[in-house]
């Protein structure tokens, strides 16, 4: 055969292939508002990018009639290509084959393509679409799974990865997901759950859907188990371009810097806080007046919404924000931002990136529903992540800083380098209201006017500890600053920590309080 008949005969089974499933597979998978995998990956990379692999893998099981079919790919699309000009490897699992169905071959495909983004240095993205394990290949299936879990667990912090759940995501597959660094779902068409509906009403008599068990809401604001969430499949191609753009490409490079812009944000940074310190305020107004050209990029924004974390610039230098969000209760720590918290940071550090803290809370959630749930536990991962954190470290405190919150966020005791203080902020054991009831109980009983007494009191507390001049004084806080001097100071803290090391003792790991 010449070499032009083997040119078109390669371009026909290419062809074949290329259409996975086929035509009415297809149709059924469009008539479900989904993209196919082909279409996934031409919608997320630059165009004509796209390089694929391993096209022609077949399976080799041979049991239950599997001998007679042929699986386009496999079920799986392998390849590279790049994001703004980023190299990427990509895998999109192909809900047209068999419902993208995971076998052993399908399995290796996705840690080939998974090894060689660890190799190249650069981030891999999964596109997940599968009704789960192959259940006629048994244990090869299990096999495969487990071979995909290794390596997530190798390539984290060397490598970003990135998983984008576009449908059913179920049993063992979603562990995959949960080991890498930010995970991408879509209203009405990410499935997430351990154990299916019809398992649960079998076994515990229970009738639930698969959206209330484990769709995109429930992970994306109770669970945690989501970091994006999007209302179509564009909208969340548009969120993963725009998170690389803010990453680097492995843990030895820093994110790529750009033009710096001025803030565009047109509130007064002053006027952004009341004046009355039990008075809500959004702390992303704050941040806004603080990045380049006001654009923030909130991570896990449906979650815990009592924390804010995620990526900026500043001076064209991505950085990473985690903050307290006075708007939703009053800004405490709690298990759940604890754990949203303490993840960020540790991502941040692995990649590089500074972290700017910005400080209002009156401490952690108390009551016996929090005991009882681990605060203790949780709140400790929060103290380990800043202390073991390496990056620059910068805090200010706007407002409340009271008790074992004070110290937990990035507090000079756990290693910031640089820190800052409104003087609005209120840096003490515990509230001046709270304090003066304890301190001056026996003065307030014995008052004429308890209510006039208590206030004296209540002030006296304030003009003696909840200020930022006591702290300065002991050299906890490096200086304190009015509001607008808040990004130029910044800004210099981060320019002149370059360079920073911070040396550690030598050690296999620590034990994070997990």
């Amino acid at each position: 055969m010449s070499l032009k008949k083997n040119i078109l005969a390669l371009r026909e089974k290419k062809a074949m292939v290329q259409k996975g499933g086929g035509d009415a597979a297809i149709e059924k998978q469009i008539a479900m508002g989904k993209m196919t995998a082909r279409e996934r990956i031409v919608a997320l990379l630059d165009p004509e990018s796209f390089h694929e692999y391993d096209l022609f893998v077949q399976h080799e099981e041979r049991n239950f009639g599997m001998d007679k079919k042929e699986l386009a790919g496999d079920g799986v699309i392998t390849g590279t290509g790049t994001i703004y000009g980023a190299p990427v490897c990509v895998y999109a699992q192909d809900f047209t084959v068999m419902g993208g169905s995971l076998g052993l071959k399908h399995a290796r495909k996705i840690t080939k393509i998974m090894d060689l983004a660890l190799k190249l240095k650069v981030p891999c993205i999964g596109i997940n679409d599968s009704g789960g394990a192959r259940i006629q290949e048994g244990i090869g299936a299990l096999a495969g799974y487990g071979e995909i879990f290794y390596r997530n667990t190798l390539a984290s912090g060397v490598i970003p990865q990135i998983s984008v759940i576009l449908g059913p995501c179920a049993g063992g597959a979603v562990y995959s997901p949960a080991l890498t660094d930010f995970v991408f779902v879509v209203e009405n068409i990410s499935k997430m759950f351990i154990t299916g509906p019809n398992v649960i009403e079998t076994v515990l008599g229970e009738k639930i859907s698969q959206e209330a068990l484990g769709g995109a809401r429930v992970h994306a604001e109770i669970t945690g188990n989501a970091h994006f969430y999007a209302e179509s499949e564009k909208e969340c191609f548009e969120q993963i371009k725009k998170l690389v753009s803010f990453l680097p490409w492995n843990n030895s490079q820093k994110a790529e810097a750009i033009t710096p812009v001025a803030p565009t944000f047109k509130k007064n940074i002053e006027d952004i806080i009341p004046a009355d310190p039990k008075q809500p305020y959004d702390v992303r107004d704050v941040i806004k007046v603080l990045v380049d050209k006001s654009d923030f990029f909130e991570v896990q924004e449906l979650f815990a919404p009592n924390i804010v974390i995620g990526f900026g610039r500043m001076d064209g230098e991505t950085v990473g924000f985690v903050a307290n969000q006075p708007l939703y209760l009053a800004g405490v720590l709690d298990c759940d931002s604890s754990d949203k918290a303490s993840r960020f940071i540790r991502y941040c550090d692995s990649f590089n990136i500074p972290i700017v803290t910005l400080e209002d809370m009156p401490g952690y959630l108390p009551g016996v529903d929090q005991e009882h749930d681990g605060v203790i536990r949780h709140g400790a991962k929060m103290l380990y992540a800043y202390s073991e954190a390496t990056v620059p470290k910068m805090t200010v405190i706007l407002r409340k800083a009271y008790g074992g919150g004070y110290i937990a966020m990035n507090s000079r005791h756990l290693g910031a380098d640089f820190v800052f203080a409104w003087p609005s902020a209120e840096i003490a054991v515990m509230g001046p209201e709270g304090a003066a009831n304890i301190i001056f109980r026996k003065e307030i009983m014995e008052a004429a006017d308890q209510d006039a007494m208590r206030q004296e009191k209540v002030q006296e507390y304030i003009d003696k500890f909840a200020n930022p001049y006591v702290a300065a004084s002991k050299g906890y806080i490096d200086a304190v600053i009015e509001p607008s001097e808040t990004r130029s100071l910044l800004l210099h803290a981060l320019q002149v920590s370059q360079e920073k090391e911070d040396y550690r003792p030598a050690k296999k790991h620590g034990i994070p309080p997990f």
